[in-house]
């Protein structure tokens, strides 16, 4: 408990510290050419209330922005204070939009308020533009201290990015690109030279299964290690937060030690304790946090996003990440560093060579639930604090019907018989576990990156269409409320680094041998696609998925995966471990299950320490210390304990 205690103090204080760098900022980004203007980030909010941080399309955007996301029940106010230091009318723009908008949908469900002085603005905000724009607001008078509040009106998703208050009521900010990244860079400080955030061996980027598995397994073996996670949890696709379900077998000869580090992380015990897949509590995202802290040698970045690197001679030489909500920047420098970013987000900054399927890749899950309860409170929870739920209501069981809004602009389902809608519809599972399962899936003819608020929106439409025909049309449910939604994406595909192998479907099928074997696989070749019976292949609105199958889909398992497919063939020490390794479209079908990731994160943890001992590439170590390394899978890096060979296939 005093071990707990230290951690939510220690939290606190960083995220006070971080609070306090914003409004120092704030305060002082006064120059000549922007005297008239205060930006406001709504992310960097003192008290965000019920409104959540969305960080995923930052590198798109500029920056984060602030999510009311209330399953259709709006959520509690979010509240901060403004210094004026010149008292007098200003003109009011929010940078939002209307996100339903790109399917020319009705309704604009993301309606909010902003509140000046406790007092609303005529203009209701998140109402109109397909894209993100200042909503004009009008003009309001300010004193020298002010204070701002986001009243959501729905709890369907109201987003907004930023405030700005003009004293020049005739101007009109730039809405993006390049001009708005200057203005923000101007007025927050953003553009300033970044603090120091030390010199390490590994640099680690991407705190899922196979980042926070590499950054253990580097530390135990020596190695000072940076972990920069941009969410405020670790685990990635396995956290409380996605809460897709972690798969993939450990532990197999010959080297049996291989997955240790992942059952500490992720003990599979545990996750059949829990057989419902979306139920917080099997993710243990405590355990995650408590296990990575308790290494000395790594230094763990929360809710920091690495957006720039800096590259010298095909090397890596540093990365510079940004805190989601205060803005705050700082560099890391390290010797080697590890893409486990799922998009291959610091292979790209850097150059590294990566290939990306454009046209028919896996897509994003937003998985969701439903409960017979009653709303009682609506109150967010660290999701390192006692267990609790996230981003969903406090419930208690309903005694009478829970209703729910019509959703005219979410995707039109009464007429279609949908999974989960009658029980004949099973796709081989039954009942109601086909609502808010892993096929409610969309984007496999989107870019994953740039288009990734529309597939994301496009799944929640998608959820609020089904529960709207549930509730209102057929009648089921009577007492149920949705209790839970991801709101960040479950992603499978994007970019691919490439390395010096590039596995592929048919290595898996004809059992190719590697004398670097190295990561046991055993998932079948599991590509999704959209599903037949209610798309066609090409059409992009897709948000239901099928799954290959057959014998051509299967192999001899485990199937051991070559060390050379998780280092990069052109930058010379930079690691890859996760769904972003070497590894063709179909290849991929096979590999990108999170305990499987989790491992690779191990090899690359052993690795690294190889690099060090032997001042050495990765290349180096397949080359000439290729032996040395199996020595240490022999080893293994974490507690040892029974093999999962018996464990049953989900």
């Amino acid at each position: 408990m005093i071990e707990e205690l230290d951690i939510m103090k220690n939290t606190l204080l960083a995220c006070l510290l971080a609070i306090c760098a914003l409004h120092l900022s704030l305060s002082a980004y006064a120059d000549d050419e922007h005297t008239d203007l205060i930006l406001v980030e709504a992310e960097a909010f003192d008290d965000v209330g019920g409104w959540v941080v969305d960080q995923q399309f930052m590198d798109q955007m500029g920056s984060p922005y602030m999510l009311a996301h209330g399953l259709g029940v709006p959520v509690p106010n979010s509240k901060t204070e403004v210094q004026v230091s010149s008292p007098g009318k200003y003109r009011v723009w929010v940078r939002t939009r209307d996100w339903v908008a790109p399917w020319k949908a009705p309704g604009a469900p993301g309606k909010f308020q902003l509140l000046v002085d406790g007092q609303p603005l005529s203009t209701t905000f998140g109402t109109e533009g397909a894209q993100w724009h200042w909503q004009d607001g009008g003009i309001v008078q300010l004193s020298a201290k002010v204070e701002l509040q986001l009243h959501d009106l729905t709890g369907f998703e109201g987003r907004c990015d930023a405030i700005l208050l003009a004293a020049d009521l005739n101007s009109t900010p730039p809405d993006g690109g390049k001009e708005l990244a200057v203005l923000r860079g101007k007025l927050l400080g953003w553009d300033n030279q970044p603090k120091d955030g030390g010199e390490y061996d590994l640099v680690v980027v991407g705190g899922g299964f196979a980042g926070s598995c590499a950054a253990i397994t580097a530390a135990r073996m020596g190695l000072t290690v940076a972990l920069i996670q941009d969410r405020p949890v670790l685990g990635g696709n396995g956290s409380s937060e996605v809460r897709v379900w972690p798969e993939g077998f450990t532990n197999h000869a010959p080297y049996p030690r291989i997955g240790d580090v992942v059952e500490e992380f992720q003990p599979y015990s545990k996750l059949k304790d829990h057989p419902n897949p979306k139920g917080y509590k099997a993710f243990n995202d405590q355990r995650k946090l408590d296990l990575v802290e308790s290494e000395p040698n790594i230094t763990l970045l929360l809710e920091y996003r690495v957006n720039a690197a800096e590259a010298k001679n095909d090397a890596v030489q540093s990365v510079v990440a940004q805190h989601t909500r205060s803005g705050r920047r700082v560099r890391l420098t390290g010797r080697w560093f590890l893409d486990s970013t799922g998009d291959g987000v610091l292979g790209a900054l850097v150059g590294a060579n990566y290939e990306y399927t454009e046209e028919g890749h896996m897509g994003t899950t937003n998985l969701w639930d439903f409960g017979e309860t009653n709303e009682t409170e609506h109150e967010l929870k660290c999701l390192c604090e006692d267990f609790e739920e996230q981003l969903s209501l406090n419930f208690t069981a309903a005694t009478q019907p829970q209703p729910f809004p019509r959703c005219s602009w979410a995707v039109d389902l009464s007429d279609v018989d949908f999974p989960g809608r009658h029980r004949e519809k099973t796709f081989n599972l039954t009942g109601t576990k086909q609502l808010g399962t892993w096929f409610w899936e969309s984007g496999f003819n989107k870019d994953p990156i740039a288009d990734g608020e529309w597939i994301r929106d496009l799944n929640l439409r998608a959820m609020y269409g089904a529960w709207d025909v549930l509730k209102n049309i057929d009648g089921k449910f009577p007492n149920h409320r949705l209790k839970w939604a991801a709101f960040i994406g479950g992603k499978r595909e994007s970019r691919r680094l490439m390395g010096d192998v590039v596995v592929t479907a048919e290595d898996f099928r004809d059992g190719t041998e590697f004398e670097d074997a190295a990561v046991p696989c055993t998932w079948h070749i599991d590509i999704h696609s959209p599903h037949p019976d209610y798309f066609e292949q090409g059409d992009e609105d897709a948000f239901f998925s099928t799954f290959t199958r057959g014998k051509e889909y299967q192999y001899e398992g485990p199937y051991w995966a070559p060390y050379r497919c998780l280092y990069s063939r052109n930058i010379d020490n930079l690691f890859m471990a996760g769904r972003d390794i070497s590894v063709s479209h179909d290849g991929l079908g096979a590999v990108r299950v999170m305990r499987t990731c989790g491992m690779m994160g191990e090899i690359v943890g052993m690795a690294a320490s190889v690099c060090k001992t032997r001042d050495c590439t990765p290349r180096d170590v397949y080359k000439n210390h290729l032996a040395e390394l199996q020595t240490l899978m022999r080893k293994g890096a974490g507690k040892p304990h029974p093999s999962n060979s018996d464990q049953e296939a989900n």
